[in-house]
């Protein structure tokens, strides 16, 4: 889940080139074969292994394109869980600070009327709450009342 979700859809767009480049090599590595003007046996093997040559190239570049699909889905799923852990995060701190608020409130009353009054308990657990570190997968676990 941890990662640059744009680093790796940089790195999803190499492979794709690296695919790219590798099917324009097989094709430019065969075309080459076939216009050498060589007859004889020896030339239709060098053309042979030249096919097959880049029917490996040609292998490569499908499996540099299925990896870079792989991490294009990877960079999505790292995006969409970044930006839930910040969503989480923002109601948190919102959560939060309203229920410093009201323990502000009360205690300015206590001050004034003489009489003490308690925190409600789900504002309590939100003053006390002490979070994970920012961006930490940790958010996306966290129950407080309000969430």
């Amino acid at each position: 889940m941890y990662g640059d979700a744009d680093v790796i859809r940089r790195r999803s767009t190499e492979l794709h080139e690296q695919a790219v480049d590798l099917r324009t090599l097989a094709d430019r590595l065969v075309a080459g074969a076939e216009s050498v003007d060589w007859p004889g046996r020896a030339a239709n093997d060098l053309r042979l292994r030249m096919r097959d040559r880049a029917a490996r190239l040609r292998d490569a570049a499908g499996q540099h394109e299925t990896a870079s699909e792989a991490l294009a889905t990877h960079g999505t799923s790292v995006a969409d869980l970044t930006e839930a852990i910040a969503d989480v995060e923002r109601k948190v701190a919102s959560l939060v600070a309203d229920a410093r608020g009201r323990q502000a409130e009360l205690s300015s009353y206590d001050d004034a009327a003489g009489v003490t009054r308690t925190l409600d308990p789900d504002d309590q657990q939100l003053v006390d709450f002490a979070p994970p570190p920012s961006g930490h997968k940790d958010w996306l676990t966290v129950t407080l009342p309000g969430l």
